[in-house]
């Protein structure tokens, strides 16, 4: 018996059925895959010499109606997804207006604040609406023009406050 690793071929007789192509099946000399073969690697034990099967012959893919694909045309043997890049719209600005008008509508700066957020916020949001998207603030626009509004109403209430309070006051001293 040898010693050291053996290969599958030298364990004994194989079955017939699909094997992996053997490098030494490929000489000139094929044989029939009934006619059995001694294993020239294996070293014959006593009086009998293991054989085995070689695989039947693989057939040929009949020729495709339809010819060859040109292989000068892929040189990397398959297709390459074209590489797209991904397109942005441009980011919208901010309207200035819009900017201006919730600044002064917060800060009211003796309630002359209050009526130019108005005006900043209705114009502002005018532009943003026309500008189909290149703009943007129009929240800001409405806070400005809400914010303008309330400023206003509180100089309402002031001027009512204090006019009410100066015209009771000249009805006592007369």
């Amino acid at each position: 018996m040898p010693s050291g690793p053996q290969s599958p071929a030298s364990t004994g007789p194989q079955s017939p059925g699909p094997q992996s192509p053997d490098p030494e099946a490929s000489t000139p000399d094929r044989h029939d895959s009934d006619t059995p073969v001694a294993n020239p690697t294996a070293a014959p034990t006593g009086s009998e010499q293991e054989t085995e099967r070689l695989p039947a012959p693989v057939p040929t893919p009949a020729p495709s109606p339809y010819g060859q694909y040109p292989q000068g045309q892929y040189e990397q043997g398959y297709y390459q997804q074209p590489i797209y890049q991904p397109v942005y719209a441009p980011a919208p600005k901010p309207n200035g207006l819009a900017i201006a008008s919730l600044v002064l509508g917060i800060l009211w700066i003796y309630w002359i604040g209050s009526i130019l957020a108005l005006v900043f916020g209705m114009v502002g949001k005018s532009q943003i609406d026309k500008s189909g998207g290149m703009q943007s603030g129009r929240g800001m626009a409405i806070a400005g023009i809400v914010l303008g509004w309330v400023g206003v109403g509180f100089l309402l209430l002031f001027v009512l406050f204090f006019g009410g309070i100066a015209g009771c006051g000249a009805l006592i001293s007369s």
